[in-house]
C-alpha cells in the first residue's frame, strides 16, 4: 500500500507541517465532541483507572486521555503515553498542563517496555491501521502484569450509514474506499472481544457504542470523509467524488434529511 493510500493519521509524519498541524488540530477537536466523549467514558468504566496505578495510552493523539488517566491514578501513579509519529507526541507535550505523562515515541508492535511493567494499558482508534492488529494486541498484553486489563478502542467502518444523500454516490464513495485500501481493517470495531480471548485474556467484555450525527459542525469533527476543511491532498475523499460529496452534504443539511451512523467498540479483558 503506497502512503497516499493509507489514511494521512497513520502516515502524519510524511505529511508537510500545515497538513500535520491541521490533523493534529482535528484531533484535538473531536476529543471535544459529544460522541467521542461518551466512547472514552464507557472505556474509562471499563479500564477502570484507580490511584497508584500505572498505565500505558499507545497511540496517545495529542494526549488529552492521557491526561485524563494521569489524574485518575493520582495520587502514587503514573501514566505513560507513546505514539509511532513524533509529531503527534510533541504535539501531545507541548500541549500538556503539568500532568506527569511521560512521553515517548514507539510502535505498539515493538514496545519499548518490559513484561508486566503496566497494571493497564488502552489504545484508542489505532489498530484499524495496524498491518498486524493481533501482533500489537500481544505487544499490550505483554507489557501488562497478571490481573491488569487491556482495553481497546476501535471503529467499525463496514456500519457507516447515510441517510439523505444520493445512495449511488454514498455507494461510489464506500467502493472507492474500499478498492484504496484506506484503512487496513474497516471492520476491526467488531473483531476486538474475539482478539483479546484469542489472546489469552479472561472476563472479556465489549460494548458497542452507537454514535448518530443529523446536522452541520457535527458529522465533520468525528468522521473526516464530511470535513471539508481537510484539503484534496489529504485524499480522505477521493478527488473524483469530492464536489459532489460535499455538495450532496450540503444539501442534505439544508434540508435538515442529514444523517449518519457510525458503531465504535470498546472491549476490555483481564490478563491471565
Amino acid at each position: 500500500m503506497t502512503d497516499q493510500e493509507r489514511t494521512p493519521f497513520a502516515n502524519l509524519d510524511q505529511l508537510p507541517p500545515h497538513l500535520q498541524d491541521l490533523l493534529l488540530d482535528a484531533l484535538a477537536r473531536m476529543a471535544t465532541t459529544p460522541q467521542i466523549r461518551r466512547v472514552r467514558g464507557v472505556a474509562d468504566r471499563l479500564l477502570a483507572p484507580a490511584p497508584g496505578q500505572r498505565l500505558l495510552d499507545a497511540g496517545c493523539g495529542v494526549g488529552e486521555v492521557a491526561r485524563a488517566l494521569a489524574a485518575a491514578v493520582a495520587p502514587g501513579g503514573e501514566v505513560v503515553a507513546v505514539d509511532a509519529s513524533s509529531a503527534t507526541v510533541a504535539a501531545a507535550a507541548a500541549r500538556d498542563d503539568g500532568s506527569g505523562v511521560r512521553y515517548e515515541v514507539a510502535d505498539v508492535v515493538a514496545l519499548p517496555f518490559a513484561d508486566g511493567t503496566f497494571d493497564g494499558v488502552r489504545t484508542e482508534r489505532v489498530l484499524q491501521h495496524v498491518a498486524e492488529p493481533d501482533a500489537a494486541i500481544a505487544e499490550l498484553v505483554r507489557v501488562t502484569r497478571p490481573g491488569g486489563r487491556v482495553c481497546l478502542v476501535d471503529t467499525d467502518w463496514e456500519s457507516l450509514a447515510v441517510d439523505g444523500m444520493p445512495a449511488d454516490l454514498v455507494a461510489s464513495m464506500r467502493a472507492a474506499f474500499a478498492a484504496r485500501d484506506t484503512l487496513h481493517h474497516q471492520g476491526i470495531g467488531r473483531t476486538l472481544r474475539r482478539r483479546l480471548v484469542r489472546a489469552g485474556l479472561r472476563d472479556v467484555v465489549a460494548e458497542p457504542v452507537p454514535l448518530a450525527f443529523t446536522r452541520a459542525g457535527g458529522p465533520d469533527r468525528v468522521l473526516p470523509m464530511f470535513n471539508r476543511d481537510i484539503p484534496p491532498e489529504a485524499h480522505l475523499v477521493p478527488t473524483e467524488l469530492r464536489d459532489r460529496w460535499f455538495d450532496a452534504v450540503d444539501d442534505a443539511v439544508a434540508r435538515d434529511e442529514f444523517l449518519a451512523v457510525l458503531t465504535m467498540w470498546v472491549a476490555v479483558g483481564t490478563r491471565a
